[in-house]
């Protein structure tokens, strides 16, 4: 993507979203909740692991701790999350279940 592009992208409407009513408004410590992001409340770069990009550290279980993560909260990240979808995408495929044959049905006559 050019900068003109991310530049254009990023005056779009929908790139940007907060719900300053939720109970958890802003969900992570920001000095700027004026520019917290709500539009990816669950990032969707989580399952890529230590691919995703943000500042995460693993738990003694070894789940991810995003809690002093930003960047899917920062507005000017959404076109670097949406060149992670291919990854994503992959991902989702490779866990793929199998899809049932669909059921046939008697034709009403």
């Amino acid at each position: 993507m050019t900068d003109k592009e991310i530049k254009e992208l990023l005056e779009k409407k929908f790139t940007f979203f907060q719900h300053k009513e939720c109970e958890f408004f802003p969900c992570h410590n920001t000095s700027k909740p004026e520019k917290f992001n709500c539009l990816f409340c669950y990032c969707p770069l989580y399952a890529l692991g230590s691919e995703c990009g943000g500042n995460f550290k693993y738990t003694e279980n070894g789940f991810k701790d995003c809690s002093g993560c930003m960047f899917p909260h920062v507005h000017e990240n959404y076109p670097k999350i949406l060149d992670k979808y291919d990854q994503i995408v992959r991902i989702a495929s490779e866990h793929r279940e199998p899809q049932a044959e669909p059921e046939e049905t008697e034709s009403q006559e």
